[in-house]
């Protein structure tokens, strides 16, 4: 499952608590997305000499790349409390009503999932973005009447994996919109090195730290939950220093090869090559052969192995490039699809 798997960029387990602590408090300390943070800190500093409340801010990207966390940098430079909710949490718009009147001014209120507000909240958010204020309905029937209520003025920063399934006039609200990349493996290898100092790790070799990172997806999440695995390698088989040689063995004994592929992963490129010639293979007959959901399989497998190269859509289905051929140790089949 995907909660279990050691790549996965969701969270699992103690993530929460890991990432709380090892999480940077400052632009300063956070390392990646030059570009966001440069912007980022203009704007911060534009708001601040207006003594005004900043732009509401939608960040997306796959899991694990620091949405919320940016989202607490971005109170703690503005010298703002924080509160922190998901779409799924606000199920009526009262609950919204309410988070929005207990908020300080100039607070940020930072909703991740935001794509998952049911519409009947999204309307209540609409005038408490553009007026800071809110709409309620008095009475019922024939007499029933609207009343505007002002909120303190505040800062949203919205968090989605899955921007398209944002509404039109819901994104249109928002002034500053950013999309988080994947991490280089030498901006992980920085973010494991300040890690293992937090963790009071022994020692770590930049060579231990760079292995580490090149097989964790691009993903600071993934790389701070194998920076902790590798620690308790190199304490029980080691001498507790992360070597190159210990992150690699840390890494083999958790099932994931030198491109941060697991078993499930290879399971899947396997069955595609085994039973069906490296493709084209339609999603829902690779869904029932493999077990797994039709859904997960495009959400969560998938687009790493795209992003590697190793698989392609086609108009027929899924096909295994040459390139996963290659890493698999497989012979590929004489006419085999390899491209569109």
């Amino acid at each position: 499952m995907e909660d279990e798997r050691v790549v996965s960029a969701v969270i699992q387990g103690d993530d929460a608590a890991l990432e709380n602590s090892l999480r940077p408090h400052n632009l300063s300390e956070y390392v990646g997305q030059e570009a966001v943070k440069s912007s980022l800190k203009i704007y911060i500093e534009a708001a601040l000499k207006r003594h005004e409340p900043l732009d509401h801010i939608l960040l997306y990207g796959p899991p694990g790349l620091g949405k919320t966390t940016l989202a607490s940098i971005v109170a703690a430079e503005m010298g703002q409390n924080i509160r922190v909710t998901s779409g799924p949490a606000i199920e009526r718009p009262g609950d919204l009503a309410s988070i929005l009147a207990n908020l300080g001014e100039n607070d940020v209120l930072f909703i991740d999932e935001i794509h998952r507000l049911s519409r009947s909240v999204e309307e209540v958010l609409y005038p408490a973005m553009e007026d800071f204020a809110i709409d309620i309905m008095l009475g019922k029937g024939p007499t029933a009447r609207s009343m505007r209520v002002a909120v303190p003025h505040f800062t949203l920063v919205g968090a989605t994996t899955r921007a398209g399934l944002l509404s039109a006039p819901l994104r249109d609200r928002f002034g500053i919109i950013y999309r988080l990349e994947m991490y280089q493996p030498e901006e992980l290898a920085k973010i494991l090195t300040r890690s293992a100092g937090i963790l009071k790790v022994k020692e770590t070799k930049p060579e231990g730290m760079l292995e580490l990172a090149r097989r964790s997806r691009g993903t600071p999440r993934i790389a701070n939950r194998m920076l902790k695995r590798a620690r308790d390698f190199a304490e029980v088989r080691g001498n507790g220093t992360i070597t190159k040689e210990i992150a690699d063995q840390a890494l083999t004994m958790e099932g994931v090869d030198n491109l941060g592929l697991d078993k499930t992963d290879r399971t899947m490129l396997e069955t595609m090559m085994d039973k069906f010639g490296g493709g084209p293979v339609g999603l829902d007959t690779l869904a029932a052969t493999t077990g797994e959901d039709a859904t997960t399989i495009e959400d969560v497998y998938e687009p790493y192995l795209m992003q590697l190269g190793f698989i392609l859509r086609t108009p027929r289905g899924r096909i295994c490039t040459e390139a996963a051929w290659k890493h698999m140790n497989r012979i590929m089949p004489a006419g085999a699809q390899t491209s569109i």
